[in-house]
């Protein structure tokens, strides 16, 4: 394979040539903007230069994972060459360059004082908050003109929500998932929903049975080995394991395409039904991985969809309208929904802390070290690949986090880091809201939380765990099962009001003072070892 390195050969890497140039326009390319079907590109302008940076201001505001570092770095260098490949001028500045500022704005002064012909800037309107803002701030001081695009690949505005529902604060995703569908048409007929119902997700809740085959996981082999000597020559740090000379995930648009149409082909029949499973030898299962594709825009939430409903109308026979519904709606439904509330909550969003939680994260959260066998797998799966599925995310990871009242801004810390398809905007609803209700019900109608039965039901994690699932209290009792009546117990005053938490609450009321107590000191035990369990 050629290297990642040379590749760049044909980019223009010298900033100096700029003070003997023509160019008149300087577009910026973010990492997460690696869209080849953009309007930008349709025609090749000599006078226009592309601008793609790698800087230590975005490897640096997380600790990230290793994948997730040399993931966004691969995939732009590919971008940045098949640019110069199809005639477009380009610079593309490593992170190793010596006249990089590392910094972003930085190296867009830097760039556009070389440029004696430049006029105009042109910048795609970034996805995180925080970028926005600094970009914003640059743009306002500048004396060329600046013009701001859309990066044409979600299928709803930022601003939706207020266009749609003016005069709501709290919005069901439900409602806005099917107002997306009828919009695109997507599984609709004459109006209705095909099937008959919108969602058929109470029949995508399924344990994977004992003996089942799961079909291969489509992995890529890249040798990305000059890249991770470089981001450590460099001193960035980062947590995660990484196999150099074998990187699984997809760099390019190709790849990108061609990890669709395995999930297509060969995991959309069972999709649905086991997409909230989770099994120590199964780590990704029937899910279809595209999340880091298109959050780096690589590749677009219309042609997954339509991809997806064009494989199920091939083929009715073995694919049923669950399993594809239940893809759809987290393309569609979920992900454009979980940025409609980023944009609309912003930048207060970010403080949220309805529990007032305050605990670091336990130490096994960076190294898998656990006796309990379904953090160890899950945290030692989202080390070893920087990927684990929405359920052990959810309700594993998450899960724990809250019931030991972790503070939210250590768990997105970690969030952000550990996974390759975390961006802020996806990943700070799903975890300050989704995953630790500090939103206050915002995203989420309840907490989710669980004790491990809901672990047990959807899992083999279990079976072979150094705790008890079917003990509340006691020296190997599982530790979520305390914790849990523990958090009921801490906070009935908070979610009194919350209808559909009404029966738990309940049912922890009508137990004996004397069983409250045993199982509040169990969790007391517990937290007061948490390192330790």
């Amino acid at each position: 394979m050629t290297s990642l390195s040379s590749e760049l050969d044909g980019c223009l890497l010298d900033p100096s040539v700029l003070s003997s140039s023509s160019f008149e326009r300087i577009a910026l390319v973010l990492g997460d903007q690696l869209n080849a079907s953009h309007s930008w590109y349709r025609e090749v302008d000599p006078q226009r230069l592309f601008v793609i940076m790698e800087v230590r201001q975005e490897t640096d505001y997380a600790t990230h994972h290793i994948q997730k570092v040399v993931g966004f770095f691969a995939a732009m260098r590919k971008f940045a060459a098949a640019l110069t490949k199809a005639g477009h001028e380009v610079l593309y500045l490593t992170l190793d360059a010596s006249v990089n500022q590392q910094n972003v704005c930085n190296n867009l002064t830097h760039l556009t004082s070389l440029a004696p012909k430049l006029t105009h800037i042109d910048l795609q309107q970034p996805d995180e908050y925080r970028v926005d803002a600094y970009l914003q701030a640059w743009a306002e001081h500048q004396s060329l003109t600046v013009t701001w695009h859309d990066t044409e690949h979600f299928l709803c505005e930022r601003n939706v929500l207020s266009e749609w529902f003016p005069a709501k604060h709290n919005f069901l995703m439900e409602s806005f998932y099917r107002r997306v569908r009828k919009l695109t048409g997507y599984l609709m007929e004459n109006g209705k929903p095909i099937g008959g119902k919108w969602n058929f997700d109470k029949e995508n809740r399924n344990k994977l049975p004992a003996n089942h085959e799961v079909s291969n996981t489509l992995c890529f082999a890249h040798d990305v080995s000059a890249l991770v000597d470089m981001i450590k020559k460099s001193g960035v740090k980062t947590i995660g394991e990484i196999n150099p000379h074998q990187f699984i995930w997809p760099i390019t648009r190709a790849e990108s395409r061609q990890l669709l149409e395995y999930f297509a082909q060969n995991l959309l029949p069972e999709f649905g039904r086991y997409q909230d499973a989770m099994h120590t030898d199964h780590w990704s299962l029937y899910h279809a991985r595209l999340s880091f594709a298109l959050n780096t825009k690589m590749i677009s939430p219309r042609e997954v969809v339509e991809r997806a409903i064009r494989q199920w109308q091939q083929h009715p026979d073995t694919i049923n309208i669950a399993q594809v519904e239940g893809f759809v709606r987290q393309i569609i439904g979920w992900r454009e929904f979980i940025r409609a509330i980023y944009w609309h909550h912003m930048p207060g969003y970010q403080k949220l802390n309805f529990f007032d939680n305050k605990q670091p994260l336990p130490d096994f959260y960076w190294t898998g070290d656990t006796r309990m066998q379904c953090l160890a797998s899950s945290i030692k799966q989202s080390l070893k690949y920087a990927y684990a599925h929405h359920i052990q995310r959810l309700m594993i990871t998450g899960n724990f986090a809250l019931l030991i009242g972790a503070a939210p801004d250590v768990v997105d810390d970690w969030y952000l880091g550990i996974y390759i398809d975390a961006i802020e905007w996806v990943e700070l609803p799903n975890t300050r809201g989704m995953s630790q209700f500090a939103d206050a019900g915002i995203l989420a109608t309840k907490p989710y939380v669980s004790s491990g039965s809901y672990i047990n039901k959807m899992s083999n994690y279990c079976a072979d765990c150094h705790y008890d699932v079917n003990q509340r209290t006691g020296d190997n009792a599982c530790p979520f099962n305390s914790l849990y009546w523990n958090f009921i117990h801490q906070h009935q005053h908070q979610l009194s009001n919350n209808p559909r938490m009404a029966l738990i609450l309940n049912q922890w009321q009508k137990r004996t003072a004397e069983q409250q107590q045993e199982l509040v000191q169990q969790a007391k035990l517990y937290l007061g070892s948490i390192n330790n369990l």
